[in-house]
């Protein structure tokens, strides 16, 4: 039986090292990866020359441009226009040199700001988004209506699924440039080695978030892109392809900031800057498709921070910034 041969496009970063992980474990598959330095994902002719010299049976999309707030905020251009190329070229040249299965990943930032909660799949293109990552935003949209445009034009059998904020090993720990989860991990760990009396985090506490981890992410993604064809479109539309990933329950961030608080083991003051943006008041998933579809999280928010700093502690020296 022929290896099935599946290009993971960003296998470095968070996402793609978890899938990496878990293909590993399954024989079935013929894993084929390009660092950043092998293949410049942003280049038109650097991508059709690998799709061409390079027979790849599958794809799963999870190279792209990510950051926090503040580098949605700083740097709006690089995030539009880096992550709308990317997908684009991978998404054409995969479907010109024959690639049937495509698996694109999406951020649960498509949704407008203030979508009906939890959110269902039908809530996209319903409303404005949040500004302060809108041009992300409108590049993951891009590509789930890339997908099924290739699908309704070629036939091919490419698919979306949208995550909820992520976390776990191998995250960007970045003290400005990180999402809400290694950043504060940063900043109560270093806050606990020089034995600060306080620590301060961004914006109010108030707005809930939901988090899923990592390792969870990679198993729905191999969930999804197994599924038979049929039992997928069953439950997806041609226009309205895409499936959330989730855990169904969200957290406010005030309780989130004293958890990771807690698992680092920061006994100082917290104190919240209420001038900074807190972004949506709330986000959080309906999960019921994928749940229909045969997946559920399993790992605990407590467990996975627990996992995420042990992850932290053991590799903080290959950290910049």
């Amino acid at each position: 039986m022929n290896k099935i041969r599946v290009f993971v496009a960003g296998h470095q970063g968070m996402v793609g090292s978890s899938i990496i992980r878990l293909l590993e474990k399954n024989k079935r598959y013929e894993i084929i990866t390009r660092s950043k330095k092998e293949l410049n994902l942003i280049s038109q002719t650097d991508v059709s020359n690998f799709f061409k010299e390079i027979r790849i049976d599958q794809v799963i999309l999870a190279a792209a441009k990510v950051g926090g707030i503040d580098a949605n905020n700083n740097y709006p251009a690089d995030f539009i226009y880096e992550n709308l190329m990317i997908q684009s070229n991978i998404i054409h040249f995969a479907n010109l040199f024959g690639v049937e299965k495509l698996l694109f990943l999406g951020s649960s930032c498509i949704y407008p700001k203030f979508a009906e909660q939890p959110i269902n799949e039908s809530s996209l293109l319903t409303g404005k988004l949040e500004p302060t990552n809108e041009p992300y935003a409108i590049a993951k949209i891009s590509g789930i209506k890339l997908c099924e445009s290739f699908n309704r034009q070629y036939g091919r059998d490419y698919r979306s699924i949208m995550p909820t904020n992520l976390y776990g090993p191998n995250d960007n720990f970045h003290p400005k440039n990180s999402h809400v989860i290694p950043g504060l991990i940063r900043r109560f760990h270093e806050a606990k080695l020089g034995s600060y009396e306080k620590v301060l985090a961004w914006g109010s506490g108030k707005p809930m978030r939901e988090f899923l981890h990592v390792d969870d992410m990679a198993d729905a993604c191999l969930h999804v892109m197994e599924l038979d064809k049929s039992k997928y479109e069953k439950f997806t539309e041609p226009m309205s392809s895409h499936i959330n990933i989730g855990t169904g329950e969200d957290i406010a961030i005030k309780n989130l900031v004293y958890n990771i608080a807690d698992v680092v083991g920061f006994k100082g003051k917290i104190f919240f800057d209420n001038s900074l943006p807190d972004g949506t008041p709330r986000k959080l998933m309906n999960v019921s498709k994928i749940n229909s579809l045969g997946w559920k999280s399993r790992i605990a928010l407590k467990d996975g921070l627990k996992n995420t700093y042990e992850w932290f502690m053991a590799n903080q020296k290959n950290f910049r910034g």
